[in-house]
């Protein structure tokens, strides 16, 4: 939520890749409807932004649809539903949807952290 508060456009690519292999981390092992797909989007934008040259227009297509599942899973999460929800619109609104986005199945199939088991 502080990077979108201070603006995404604002936030080096390196540093919006470390926070999603901590989002990735966080997700590997949740079992809610739509969490995969939320891991596989942030699998493809962790990719965007670990290229010299990203794809803007991927991007902001991506952070708009991890806004939308975001919001719609957030129902589900154990005392975060506010926080989840918040997120999930703020990255809705920060995105552009474009409904022909191409699935990148690579980059869902490797995460680049899994949790650690305790």
């Amino acid at each position: 939520m502080n990077a979108i508060n201070r603006g995404l456009d604002g936030t080096k690519p390196a540093k919006g890749a470390t926070m999603i292999e901590d989002w990735e981390a966080a997700l590997a092992e949740i079992d809610t409807v739509g969490a995969k797909g939320i891991l596989r989007d942030l699998g493809s934008l962790r990719k965007q932004l670990e290229r010299d040259e990203p794809d803007a227009d991927r991007v902001h297509a991506l952070i708009h649809r991890l806004g939308v599942a975001t919001t719609k899973i957030a129902d589900k999460a154990d005392g975060s539903q506010e926080k989840l929800k918040a997120l999930g619109e703020a990255l809705t609104e920060a995105g552009e949807d474009q409904p022909d986005e191409e699935e990148d199945t690579v980059a869902a199939a490797a995460p680049k952290r899994a949790r650690k088991k305790a």
